[in-house]
């Protein structure tokens, strides 16, 4: 018979190990995945520090640069406007004024401001009258000539007439001509920069606000001070017209239907992988495809808005398609569900629930696939739209067939060329380029905010 052992409440002789720290006293293992979690805290604070740095040095030296460009250097000048020179017949008939060419209306400007500085006791010492008509821009004699003949009764008088002072004098007051260098240049000498110090002293130079340079036209390469962007920011809004009447509806459309109508077989696998495919294609591609097909084959004129608008519409639909998908996406099955349940068709049920419930994310994604296209250079370069293109497009709809420019293509044509007057036009328009920008996400932030529905 077996007996069994009592229960007591004895313990057996050999006890567990008994912890020797505290739970408030990190161990080895403990400290280390602290100094690892705190090293990981200073790796992304660096880099943080380090991406901000670059986009302030960024700003500060497109702003720097470009800044300048939004002020220039004008001349007052009293021009009398001889009917000897410029109406010879004397019968104020307007073809006959149009033969005149703009050296005589220089010619009148150079006598005129010798005639005013000599009024206003500035010794201009040897200069002649030649040399007093390169204080102003080469364009002073055109924009005189046009308002001459915009109205003939002007002859005979004395008007008050604003001009732009030459490139060479309105680097001297911007700091990018010197004394020094003027001496080596030939658009430019030491005793010209002493007379414009003489008329600003005077009241007859003086620099303020330059309104043309967002309205005035692209100029040649010996006036960087009369370049505009006013053809470029026309061409950029046509096109930009052109891509959202074409990449939204199209790319609303077929997002909709591969989200909620397509059946899910391996095509609309194929086209959904394409699709991602499309949005990764460089747009030097779309490019050469715009050439191809709808200039050389299409036949459609070169350097218009138009022809740029479909170009960025086949670039910009990739980008409308997928962040439209995931808008789609992001709405509940339930709104779905409920829809269907009270007796919707499919068609109102997205139509009137799902769409309406994503547009914040459609919206959002549209506006930034018109920011990305509103930059891009490449393409708008195949297409021909680098060329110097001087006379405004016309209104809507034929406007759209004119020769015109755009943003980015311009600040790439003032890059290339030699005068560093155009380099701060450049920078100029790179900070136009940047103010579109951010108005652009502003109002996909707001518009986001605005329309967004929480469930």
């Amino acid at each position: 018979m077996t007996t069994v052992p009592p229960i007591t409440d004895a313990v057996p002789s050999a006890q567990a190990p008994r912890r020797t720290h505290s739970l408030f006293a990190p161990d080895k293992r403990t400290a280390a995945r602290n100094a690892q979690e705190s090293r990981f805290r200073a790796y992304g604070l660096v880099a943080i520090v380090v991406a901000l740095l670059a986009l302030v040095w960024l700003l500060f030296s497109i702003f720097s640069a470009g800044l300048p460009a939004f002020r220039q250097t004008f001349v007052e000048i009293s021009v009398q406007l001889d009917p000897a020179v410029l109406d010879k017949a004397g019968n104020g008939d307007r073809a006959e004024m149009a033969s005149v060419t703009t050296i005589g209306y220089g010619k009148l400007i150079g006598k005129s401001l010798g005639l005013e500085l000599a009024a206003k006791g500035i010794d201009i010492g040897d200069m002649t009258p030649k040399d007093l008509v390169g204080m102003v821009s080469e364009n002073a004699a055109a924009d005189l000539r046009d308002m001459v003949l915009a109205d003939p009764k002007l002859l005979g008088t004395t008007v008050q007439f604003t001009a732009l002072a030459h490139g060479r004098i309105d680097g001297y007051f911007k700091g990018r001509v010197t004394m020094e260098t003027a001496v080596r240049d030939n658009s430019t000498s030491p005793e010209k920069l002493m007379l414009a110090d003489k008329m600003v002293a005077a009241g007859m130079m003086e620099m303020r606000f330059n309104t043309g340079f967002l309205s005035m036209p692209d100029a040649s390469d010996k006036r960087p001070e009369a370049a505009g962007l006013g053809v470029a920011i026309i061409g950029s809004l046509y096109m930009m017209c052109v891509v959202l009447c074409l990449a939204l509806p199209i790319g609303v459309a077929a997002s909709v239907y591969l989200e909620e109508f397509a059946p899910k077989n391996r095509w609309t696998d194929l086209i959904e992988v394409n699709i991602a495919n499309l949005a990764a294609v460089p747009s030097i591609v779309y490019g050469i495809l715009g050439l191809s097909f709808f200039i050389n084959f299409a036949g459609l004129p070169q350097s218009a808005p138009i022809v740029g608008g479909l170009v960025l519409t086949l670039m910009t639909l990739p980008r409308i398609i997928i962040p439209t998908r995931a808008a789609l996406k992001a709405v509940p099955p339930s709104i779905r569900d409920a829809a269907l349940g009270v007796g919707a068709s499919k068609l109102q049920t997205v139509t009137h629930h799902v769409l309406p419930l994503a547009m914040p994310g459609v919206l959002t994604g549209t506006i930034i696939g018109l920011a990305q296209a509103l930059g891009e250079t490449a393409p708008l370069l195949l297409i021909g739209m680098v060329a110097f293109v001087r006379d405004f497009p016309g209104a809507p709809l034929s406007g759209l067939f004119d020769p015109a420019s755009a943003l980015p293509v311009q600040i790439y044509n003032w890059t290339q060329r030699g005068d560093p007057g155009f380099v701060e036009r450049a920078s100029g328009a790179i900070i136009v380029l940047l103010g579109f920008l951010i108005i652009m996400n502003t109002a996909a932030i707001i518009l986001r905010r605005r329309y967004e529905r929480r469930w």
